[in-house]
């Protein structure tokens, strides 16, 4: 697979009022129905946004409800990416907004990775560039009927509207996109009840493989 096509076009859901803030504020611990954003990733989305305040999405946008339909969905392929939640700055902030995806993935990664992306050794593959950021997990569990093997479960955290050339640190921008998405794929993993949590670190692996 080749991640460079990863976020482009991606996914299958408009926007609806599941992906459109409704009112403000939340730190970003909040977001995403409450368990996807760790401490360590709140502060990342404050390096990615400039913001540590930020607008609420609706009620179907987490980690549990993307878990579901990933269920619903197995054993097929998602052909593209679904939201699990998208995270907009506070009103009277600077206008940003991240979107972050699931899909479920036909196999294990293949090809050749976008070079803006470096690569991290967390679950199957870990993808990390300044302005976005991709984890791949294999998962084994039984909230899949009759599985007898691994799903592959795919992660991504992108910054979303027009594309906007990262300014700033690039690397502390590219540690950030990692942490965040470290930290829904970790949240998704324990959601799931993959076996070792689908190979994840408890703590984001931040120093290239």
């Amino acid at each position: 697979m080749v991640v460079g096509s990863l976020f482009v076009g991606a996914g299958s859901c408009g926007e609806d009022e599941a992906d459109t803030p409704v009112a403000d504020s939340l730190k970003g611990t909040e977001l995403c129905g409450g368990k996807a954003v760790t401490a360590e990733a709140s502060r990342a989305l404050e390096v990615i946004t400039g913001s540590s305040r930020f607008g609420t999405t609706g009620e179907k946008s987490t980690v549990a409800q993307a878990a579901a339909e990933l269920v619903e969905t197995w054993p097929y392929p998602t052909g593209g990416r679904d939201d699990v939640c998208r995270v907009y700055t506070a009103s009277g902030e600077p206008d940003f907004a991240l979107r972050i995806t699931w899909g479920l993935e036909g196999g294990p990664p293949e090809g050749t990775p976008d070079p803006e992306f470096s690569k991290l050794a967390m679950g199957e593959q870990a993808l990390a560039a300044p302005d976005a950021g991709f984890i791949q997990f294999a998962c084994l569990t039984d909230r899949l009927p009759n599985a007898t093997k691994a799903s592959h479960v795919g992660i991504g955290v992108e910054r979303w509207g027009m594309p906007v050339e990262p300014e700033g640190d690039l690397d502390a921008l590219r540690d950030a996109y990692a942490t965040v998405t470290h930290s829904v794929a970790l949240a998704m993993a324990k959601e799931l009840r993959c076996e070792k949590n689908g190979g994840l670190p408890e703590r984001p692996v931040l120093e290239p493989a």
